[in-house]
């Protein structure tokens, strides 16, 4: 078993070590978010599955607070919702359950955070049509070369591997980077 774990843990830090190459564009979704913060935007942020749960992750830290007390900052998880969710997935169809909330809740100039380990989640594309309809702008997290996802956003952070536990890893990283950075952006910390 010892083995099994070292090597597991030897991968994570590979892909961390490769993930440096997506800093510069870790800070481009930082400006981005604080830019539209400090204009009284929100950030809104969707993700299926683990990736459901880190947009929920990164909305509660951004809400709450990641490192310091300071004031509550606007950001919505679309995966919270179940009465919106069902409703939206029965009577549209399941690619629609984020595009639709975006359509209702987005305003020009708000951030959606669309997350997808593979980037070619038809739902999250969906969502990112509507949010660039809106004149929102859009980051992305992907990994497995970054998917249909890659081409379709403002900013596109691609986790260097095709493991999709590794890529949630170092989602969830990148999650935490955007939090402590748009604290710092904004002045907060």
């Amino acid at each position: 078993m010892d083995s099994f774990l070292n090597e597991q843990l030897n991968a994570h830090r590979r892909v961390i070590d490769a993930l440096e190459v997506e800093l510069a564009s870790v800070d481009t979704a930082i400006l981005l978010c604080v830019k539209a913060l400090n204009a009284g935007h929100k950030i809104l942020l969707c993700g299926n599955g683990g990736s459901a749960a880190d947009a929920q992750h990164i909305a509660a830290e951004l809400v709450g607070r990641f490192v310091h007390d300071r004031k509550a900052l606007p950001a919505i998880a679309l995966t919270t919702d179940s009465s919106a969710l069902t409703a939206i997935g029965n009577d549209y169809g399941f690619d629609d359950i984020f595009s639709r909330q975006v359509a209702g809740l987005a305003a020009a100039g708000d951030v959606l955070i669309a997350i997808s380990t593979s980037g070619n989640s038809a739902n999250i594309l969906a969502a990112c049509a509507a949010a660039q309809e809106a004149g929102c702008h859009v980051i992305g997290l992907s990994g497995k070369g970054g998917g249909a996802l890659h081409g379709v956003v403002d900013v596109s952070v691609v986790v260097p591997s095709d493991v999709t536990a590794r890529i949630q890893e170092c989602h969830i990283l990148v999650g935490h980077l955007l939090c402590e950075g748009i604290e710092r952006g904004l002045g907060l910390t």
